[in-house]
């Protein structure tokens, strides 16, 4: 399996290098960018629906919903197929949807909350909170002259910061993609074994190595998870109560949590293909079986009414229905990147964010076109995520919209987050 989860990634990390076709109201401008103030076209739009109906009648996803609003209103809102090809329900805004790696971006703007309240700060050691981080030591690969590799362990340079666990460079990775001796140690390591809260995970993922040196490489893994421990700790809540409490029930996302284990809710549970239920991320998916670890890095849930509502809030730099979740100046450090050239990171060929875009605290931020040719669309300062379930957020404040596509498939997403991106910007006008 890991074999696959290498290719997949390579693919994903590729396929963001990949140019997303000619856009013409870029190319008369002679830039990527649209300008602001542009306005969507609804007979352009139908290309979506035709995009999405396809995918669903060829049998490649069992279906999804997307959502598409500028200056707070829906210009697009469709759902496509059925929440799960065996009870043939179909897709409403109350579905609930696998987040993945979404997750991430929920985590971070509660953590950025944290920050703004004094509770922690980007420059505090992670050992601060959990002392035995302060012990823990980088993998250096050694090659002997008869080709074989063995790892070396050296002190750390300086300590993992908060900072490192929000932009990913903290050294901490995942174990399912990758064949570095480190990504094997996590692998041998068996770290989702047994019953374990985010305090358990932490202990186990500070008595493995690092990958690199904290600060010298964007390292996609395990860090939002260490980050929720420590909001943890400062709260002195778990981390959902902390996320309802901050975030979750002040917007009205009800339906956004960890677990769906009531039967109303298992009734609305989006389930992939029985072929595409393989998420790929080293461990099995159990959305449905409530566990003591609450996942910060990929396990929750949501709902598009739930989504779109926390989307709007990024649109607004940190506002919503007249609550203010985010100050302009934290919002600004959240949006701000914070991997560029001169920080020290590094980008390999896992740099997962993609070519043109740096990394903010939480999201990949647009920071120039890249270098396919032409440019992919977007506009300078986007904010992305995605998850392996197939879900994709993208925040354009220049045109003050957000696209969100809930959909649960693994093995054809990057297709699928790729083209819907090129047909909302291509169904874009001056």
């Amino acid at each position: 399996m890991i074999s696959h989860i290498g290719i997949g990634l390579r693919s994903l990390v590729c396929g963001a290098l990949m140019s997303f076709g000619a856009i013409s109201l870029a190319q008369a401008e002679g830039t990527y960018e649209i300008p602001a103030g542009a306005h969507f076209n609804q007979d352009k739009l139908a290309k979506v629906s035709e995009f999405f109906r396809n995918e669903v009648a060829t049998g490649k996803i069992a279906g999804a919903t997307v959502l598409i609003q500028q200056h707070g209103k829906p210009v697009y809102h469709e759902a496509f197929g059925v929440q799960d090809v065996v009870s043939k329900a179909p897709i409403t805004d109350k579905t609930i949807f696998r987040l993945s790696s979404l997750t991430k971006v929920i985590t971070s703007v509660v953590a950025m909350q944290l920050i703004q309240d004094g509770k922690i700060k980007l420059d505090d050691p992670v050992s601060k909170y959990i002392p035995s981080f302060a012990n823990v030591k980088v993998g250096e690969e050694k090659k002997a002259e008869d080709g074989t590799k063995t790892l070396e362990l050296v002190p750390l340079v300086r300590p993992i910061t908060i900072l490192d666990l929000m932009r990913h460079t903290s050294g901490i990775t995942y174990g399912f993609y990758g064949d570095s001796l480190v990504r094997k140690a996590y692998r041998d390591a068996n770290i989702y074994a047994g019953e374990f809260d985010l305090a358990e995970f932490a202990e186990r993922i500070a008595k493995l190595p690092l990958h690199n040196q904290p600060g010298a490489l964007w390292q996609y893994g395990h860090s939002t998870d260490i980050l929720a421990r420590i909001m943890e700790i400062v709260s002195g809540k778990s981390l959902l109560e902390l996320e309802k409490a901050k975030l979750l029930d002040p917007l009205g996302m009800t339906d956004t949590g960890f677990f769906v284990t009531e039967p109303e809710r298992l009734k609305r549970l989006a389930q992939p293909l029985p072929n595409d239920s393989n998420f790929r991320v080293g461990r099995e998916y159990r959305t449905e079986v409530r566990q003591k670890w609450e996942s910060a890095s990929g396990g929750m849930v949501s709902t598009m009414a739930d989504f779109s509502r926390y989307a709007q809030m990024l649109v607004n730099g940190g506002t919503f229905e007249g609550k203010t979740y985010l100050s302009p100046k934290t919002f600004e450090l959240m949006a701000s990147d914070h991997a560029g050239k001169d920080s020290g990171v590094e980008r390999d060929y896992f740099y997962f964010p993609g070519d043109g875009f740096g990394m903010g605290l939480g999201f990949g931020v647009r920071t120039d076109p890249g270098h396919a040719k032409p440019p992919p669309p977007g506009d300078l300062g986007e904010l992305k995520w995605d998850g392996a379930s197939g879900c994709y957020l993208v925040v354009d404040r220049k045109q003050d919209m957000f696209f969100v596509l809930l959909e649960q498939t693994p093995s054809e997403r990057q297709r699928v987050q790729r083209t819907l991106k090129q047909l909302v910007y291509e169904s874009m006008e001056k």
